[in-house]
C-alpha cells in the first residue's frame, strides 16, 4: 500500500544513493520526509533500480540520504 504522505510535487523529497567511486553519479527515488519510497508507484525499471541500490550500499553506493527537492524555477 503506497504511503499517502508521499509527495511527488515541487515540495517533495528524494531518497538519494551516491556512487562511492564516481562522483556525481548515483540513484534518486521519490519518497516522503522519512525516506519511505512508495514501491507501488515506481515503474518496474525504477523498482529494480531501487532494489539494486539497496543491495549494493557500502560496496558501490553510499547510505541513502533524504533531500528536499527544489521547486521549479
Amino acid at each position: 500500500m503506497p504511503n499517502s504522505s508521499l509527495r511527488t510535487g515541487p515540495a517533495g523529497y528524494e531518497l538519494r544513493f551516491a556512487n562511492l567511486f564516481d562522483r556525481g553519479r548515483g540513484y534518486a527515488f521519490p519518497c516522503d520526509a522519512q525516506g519511505c519510497v512508495a514501491l507501488d508507484l515506481l515503474s518496474e525499471c525504477a523498482r529494480n533500480n531501487y532494489f539494486y541500490a539497496r543491495a549494493v550500499v557500502g560496496m558501490e553506493l553510499s547510505q541513502p540520504g533524504v533531500l528536499a527537492t527544489a521547486p521549479p524555477i
